[in-house]
């Protein structure tokens, strides 16, 4: 008789399609599984979230409650839906037969871990623009605000080269306009310094405070200059138009600093949210494999004693 037709041969050879270390199918029902419940959280908590905000001041909760609370919900959205997948995973999966306990351990855990890796590659291919736009915007907002101020002083150049036009809706318009303000509400009108100045003047002051801005200082010669031209716009005498003119340049240097300081602030503040958001994130994945592996190692040895108890 021809050994490879021998039925005993075939039949010891059957069990080891049965013994297959790797239940595919097992695994993708478990990480749609997850997937799915990871979705229903999602939107949950966005709902949370966006019912606990409110457009006044003082209601709603504030920003470090909504950070924190956003942080357990997503630890606790891995942990439910990684829990879930791992169940389906260990308890689907084909049972071993001949197989050592340790090794059926490692391999319901390996089943466990599979279906949280295919949840959470399947998450990012559902969210990977809205991650992408989150984490780009967070990167730029810093830049984008702590460049704010610096803009501010080239839009001052840039609205003096249009004209006064352009200078009535810059950030220069109010501390340039606030140079002829006359220092006596009942002063003669009749004198000529009741008239307005020209667009070339109020182009002037904003070319010459904008310079000085970028140089730190301003200089006594063009503090000396601008208080004559405005002495001639107001009842000011030469002395206290170029005091006005110093007192004027220090309020708006002062403004541009303390803009430039809380820029930085708001930039570091992105920068150390994003840090957070980023290890907080891959802690809580860290948990949902963790999970997910416990949870498959739990239900395979459930079902495997109830099957040896049927019997």
């Amino acid at each position: 008789m021809n050994p490879t037709l021998d039925p005993s041969a075939v039949a010891t050879r059957a069990p080891a399609v049965e013994n297959s270390a790797v239940s595919w199918a097992a695994i993708i029902a478990g990480g749609v599984a997850a997937t799915a419940l990871t979705l229903i959280l999602f939107i949950l908590g966005t709902g949370l979230g966006l019912s606990s905000v409110s457009p006044w001041s003082d209601a709603g909760a504030g920003a470090a409650a909504i950070g924190i609370s956003a942080i357990l919900w997503i630890t606790l959205t891995q942990i439910l839906a990684s829990g879930l997948g791992g169940f389906i995973a260990g308890r689907l999966r084909s049972r071993w037969h001949g197989v050592d306990t340790g090794e059926v351990f490692f391999r319901d855990s390996a089943h466990g871990f599979l279906a949280w890796a295919l949840a959470t590659l399947l998450m990012a291919g559902l969210f990977s623009s809205a991650l992408s736009s989150v984490v780009s915007s967070t990167v730029s907002a810093g830049a984008s605000i702590a460049g704010g101020a610096a803009a501010t002083v080239a839009a001052g150049g840039a609205a003096a080269a249009k004209g006064a036009e352009a200078a009535d809706n810059d950030y220069f318009g109010y501390y340039v306009d606030s140079l002829y303000r006359k220092a006596n509400a009942q002063a003669d009108v009749s004198i000529t310094s009741s008239k307005p100045p020209r667009p070339e003047e109020l182009a002037e002051v904003t070319r010459i405070f904008a310079t000085s801005l970028k140089e730190g200082a301003l200089s006594e010669a063009d503090a000396k200059y601008l208080g004559e031209q405005i002495a001639q716009r107001t009842n000011l005498s030469s002395d206290e138009a170029t005091k006005r003119v110093n007192d004027t340049f220090g309020q708006l240097k002062a403004k541009l600093d303390d803009l430039q300081h809380k820029a930085r602030e708001a930039a570091d503040q992105a920068r150390k949210a994003s840090a957070y958001t980023a290890l907080w994130l891959f802690i809580s994945l860290l948990i949902g494999a963790f999970v997910a592996s416990l949870a498959a190692t739990k239900s395979a040895r459930y079902r495997d004693d109830f099957n040896h108890t049927a019997r």
